[in-house]
């Protein structure tokens, strides 16, 4: 048999196979760690400056904002991004909090469903969906903050160049120094992340032992 059909049918076959019990318990993990991020928040934001030296703490949720100080920090943000002519922060605003939800339940119960009743293709399926929904999810959150920054009424009181809130690490805008780092859920997804590319990891490799005879009599 030549290469391709032989790499094809070894593929076809290896998908067929059941998960071995070592992955569906990664599995179930990582479908617990998916459950979390909707109790803790994604994301946090923290800006100081000489008139705010507590800084202001907002934390983003995967469906809202809650803002520090028993929620009169996010009131303030909103109330400093209104003098420069920046959109009021609100979940209305964010499309993302309505699907985020969503999709975390969804890849969850994906999980779910691999360890419990799943063969090989259901984890890469589910491996190569959770990798697609955590890039277009960042892509997507630097793509907010950027039409925040840059989409600036031209009425605004004070006039500032466009701009955009760092995603990762620190940046200083006018007098502000604005701290942005992943919170709590987005280690979990990462977490959940990681545990499926190891089970998929592992089941690559006993797969690549066995010859394509002993994948035909298995299957």
């Amino acid at each position: 048999m030549s290469t391709i059909p032989a790499m094809f049918e070894r593929t076809t076959r290896y998908l067929e196979l059941p998960l071995n019990t070592r992955s569906r318990v990664l599995l179930f993990i990582a479908a617990l760690l998916l459950g979390t991020t909707f109790l803790f928040p994604l994301w946090n934001m923290t800006m100081f400056a000489p008139q705010y030296p507590n800084g202001l703490r907002l934390d983003i949720y995967g469906f809202k904002f809650v803002g520090g100080n028993n929620g009169q920090d996010a009131k303030e943000i909103n109330l400093l991004n209104h003098y420069i002519g920046m959109r009021e922060l609100t979940a209305e605003n964010f499309t993302e909090f309505k699907w985020i939800p969503f999709v975390i339940g969804a890849m969850a119960l994906l999980c779910l469903r691999a360890a419990f009743i799943g063969k090989n293709s259901y984890l890469v399926d589910v491996t190569v969906l959770y990798g697609y929904f955590a890039v277009f999810s960042l892509w997507s959150f630097g793509h907010k903050l950027y039409t925040y920054g840059h989409e600036l009424s031209p009425t605004a009181a004070v006039k500032v160049q466009p701009f955009m809130p760092p995603m990762f690490g620190y940046q200083k805008i006018a007098n502000f120094e604005i701290y942005s780092y992943p919170a709590a859920a987005s280690y979990a997804m990462a977490a959940a992340m990681l545990i499926l590319l190891v089970a998929l990891g592992w089941n690559i490799r006993e797969v690549r032992r066995l010859s394509l005879t002993e994948l035909r009599d298995l299957t």
